[in-house]
């Protein structure tokens, strides 16, 4: 139970960490984009906050999936990936399940999903704030 609480929360540290820091990274980037025309610059903005949170999620899902296949908790990253997929957006198909041993470790990639894709919200929401306020 231990090892599960240590690494997952290593991962969910390390993981929303790197999400933080793309996020903030575009904060600093988002003013450079600066354009004449005032709808062309709003729809920019917007393209790079939406690109820069798919980047955010897609790293984080590799960092649980390599993690996954590394501990052999999951065999295949295919299915690793797919199994972060559903579990970080809290959809949990079921069809793809952790062994008991490694029940809080998925777990604790849910919570990563909860408190990125939350993070992903104010971001965009800041976004737009910019954009349009």
């Amino acid at each position: 139970m231990w090892r599960q609480i240590l690494l997952g929360s290593s991962v969910l540290g390390v993981a929303s960490a790197l999400h933080i820091t793309v996020l903030i990274t575009a904060i600093e980037v988002l003013p450079v984009f600066t354009v004449s025309d005032a709808d062309v610059a709003h729809w920019l903005l917007i393209i790079v906050a939406l690109v820069t949170i798919l980047v955010g999620h897609t790293l984080q899902i590799w960092i649980w999936a390599i993690v996954l296949v590394a501990t052999r908790a999951i065999t295949s990253l295919e299915d690793a990936i797919y199994f972060i997929l559903v579990t970080s957006t809290t959809l949990g198909y079921g069809d793809i399940t952790l062994q008991p041993r490694w029940r809080l470790f998925g777990a604790m990639a849910a919570v990563n999903g909860l408190l990125t894709f939350g993070l992903s919200t104010a971001f965009l929401i800041e976004v737009f704030a910019r954009s349009y306020g």
